[in-house]
Parts: C-alpha cells; structure tokens; sequence
C-alpha cells in the first residue's frame, strides 16, 4: 500500500471519528461546547515526512541544539501535559520579524515556525539522567495562516515521523522525590490541535504573549530578559523594555504572586485558550483569562449551562469558601474523560495544579467575590 493511499485511509477514518454521534439514553450529559467552525481536515501531502527535513536542530537531534536563525524560548506558566517536560523554540527566516502587541499572542510574519518539544526525564533527580522525546508539535505561518502538525520521535530517537491521526505512548519515570510514576501519554490528533489552538474560528498561537515571555533568558544569558534580547537581535519590532511591563507569574513559584494571582495564571494557561470569548468554549460564559474581572465570568457562584455528569450535581463553578462543593475542583480533580478538565492533555491529576486552585478556592472571600446578577 502507498504512503498516498495510507494517508486517504486516515483523512476518511479521521473523518468518521469527527462526525457526531447520537448519544444513547445512558449517556451522561456533558456540559455544551461551542463547535468550532475551523476546517476539521487539511492533509496537504507536500507536508515533510520527517522533523530532519527542516534542519531545526544540528548534531544529534535529540539534544534539541537550535540551528541557525532557530531561538529557544520559555514560558512563565506552561500548560500540564502529564508531568512532560517542554523545550520550545521559535524559527524566524532570515529578516523576519515579531511585532509586539501588549495582549494576546504576538504577531509573527510569514514563515515563523513554533516548535515544541514533549520529552520526559528518566530520572529527575539526576542531571546527567537521558530523556525521551515524544512528540514535536509545529505551529506554521504560511502566508498569515498557521497550520500545525505533529511528529512523533522514533524509540532511537533519531527522528520523528509526521503524525496526523494520534498516538498513546506508555512513559516511565522516576520524580525528583524518587517515586517510579507511569502514565499514557496521548498524542493529539490533528483535529484535536486545531480545536484547542481555534480563536474565533481560526488557528492560532495561545502561549507566546507578552506576559508569559517577559522572563530572564536562562538559554542565552541569566541577566538579559527574553523580550530584551529579541530586541537587541533587531527580531522584535514596536517594543520598548521588558521592565514597561508585568510578566505573568509563575503558577508554583510564591514569589511571582499571591495564591490568588498565581491561580488565574494556572486557569489561563489550563483553561483560557478554550474558555474565553474567542475561544471553542465561548458559549460556556466562563472565561478564564488572567485580566478577566468579572467574578461571575470567573466562574464565582456562576451555575453550569448543562447539568449532569460533568458538574456533579453541583450548583456552581466556584463557592469561595468551600473547594468541595465547587465544580472546578471536582473536575480538574477527575481523570474520568465526561468529567475531567482539560478535555484533552492530560490523563492524570495534576496534584500540585489541584492544591493550587483548591487553596485559591479555600481564601477566595465572600465579600470580596460579589457578583451582579
């Protein structure tokens, strides 16, 4: 069989498993999602065969060293993704540019490829321990338009193979407390990447903001900010100095924010990209960006719009006061796939992401969590 007719097999299949299915009567109901209208299928059989092909990385590719005109980068608050670990760089031509924009993703030209890397630790404790790539998601500016795509990292880790359909892969590893964890981790299809990057109905980037790159660049040098230094390089446009701006803080480190702050950066970086007024989840009316100031949007005694399974017979998202009687508590701390949130991303609880929200939960004050009807 042709690798042509192999790829006609996947699109139909993929095909089959987007469209909906009639629920039976025992079916629990699921809280409603706006559908995203972004096009579910663009298999374009020009796309690269193999992450080697762009040349991102020179050496041995599994070392990840960033070639010419490819720039690491880090983020303040990452989403969770079962305890991977993430290396993310940014591709820029050569002449492109990135124009700043205080909010929201920034703009990057024709050409600009995001690069992220899931990988796990063998054995956290040890710095010199191996690690294991999974899979190297690519976010692609052809002409304004990004398309994403997935390479899956072979077990020699030599190179990964472009990947449309998903795949779970079994990870073990040892923590930094010394504990054997296991989990199933599940590559995103190639509809399941374009629902979650989906921002009015077209593909976009959801993490390379402002405030989550305003950071120390620890791969270049420790006493030079990110933002600065892709300024000083002539590759950032329309910016003055970091120092102009608030960084986000970081969801796990108590000197970037209180409980309170730290948890809206946790729940934007979990939960925003879906749940905003641009996003897949938009007619849920819980947004859950950073900035959002209406405590009700928050999710502060705000009722579900779909009862049922999903919210546990609970009446609201949040009860300040009382984590055991809030849905988010119930659901971020459900691995069970009708309840759990995130939808997708994860097939564990993240444990510390939950004491996080549950102590934000614990201290949130009635008198300070009005809200107008």
């Amino acid at each position: 069989m042709t690798i042509d007719n192999v790829r006609i097999l996947i699109v139909f299949g993929l095909l089959l498993s987007g469209c909906e299915q009639t629920p039976s009567k025992h079916t629990a109901p699921k809280a409603r999602k706006v559908t995203s209208s972004v096009e579910k299928i663009d298999i374009d059989h020009n796309d690269p065969e193999w992450l080697s092909s762009y040349g991102f990385f020179k050496g041995d590719m599994a070392a990840l060293v960033p070639n010419t005109n490819v720039y690491s980068y880090a983020i303040n608050t990452p989403l969770f993704s079962n305890y991977a670990k993430k290396e993310r760089f940014v591709y820029l031509p050569e002449g492109k540019k990135v124009h700043f924009k205080t909010k929201g993703p920034l703009d990057f030209e024709s050409g600009t490829v995001l690069i992220k890397n899931f990988l796990y630790i063998q054995d956290e404790s040890n710095s010199d321990s191996k690690q294991r790539i999974i899979e190297t998601r690519l976010l692609i500016n052809e002409d304004g338009v990004w398309k994403p795509l997935n390479y899956t990292w072979n077990d020699a880790q030599t190179d990964a193979q472009l990947n449309y359909v998903g795949k779970t892969e079994t990870v073990q590893w040892n923590n930094r407390q010394g504990e054997t964890k296991e989990v199933n981790y599940v590559v995103p299809n190639i509809n399941q990447c374009k629902n979650c990057h989906s921002v009015d109905n077209t593909i976009s980037p959801i993490g390379v903001t402002a405030a989550q790159l305003n950071q120390r660049y620890r791969a270049i040098k420790e006493e030079i900010n990110q933002l600065d230094y892709f300024k000083e390089i002539g590759r950032l446009t329309q910016f003055t100095n970091a120092s102009d701006y608030d960084p986000m803080p970081v969801w796990n480190d108590i000197l970037t924010g209180s409980i309170e702050n730290r948890a809206k950066t946790y729940l934007d970086a979990n939960c925003a990209h879906c749940h905003s007024a641009h996003g897949s989840a938009k007619n849920s009316g819980l947004y859950l960006e950073y900035h959002q100031q209406d405590n009700r949007a928050r999710g502060v005694f705000k009722p579900p719009i779909a009862a049922g399974k999903g919210s546990g017979d609970f009446q609201y998202d949040i009860v300040p006061g009382k984590p055991k009687e809030s849905i988010f508590i119930y659901r971020v701390g459900s691995v069970d796939p009708a309840i759990r949130m995130p939808e997708l991303g994860r097939s564990i609880v993240h444990k510390e992401g939950l004491a996080l929200l549950t102590q934000y939960i614990k201290e949130l004050r009635l008198d300070n969590a009005s809200v107008s009807e």
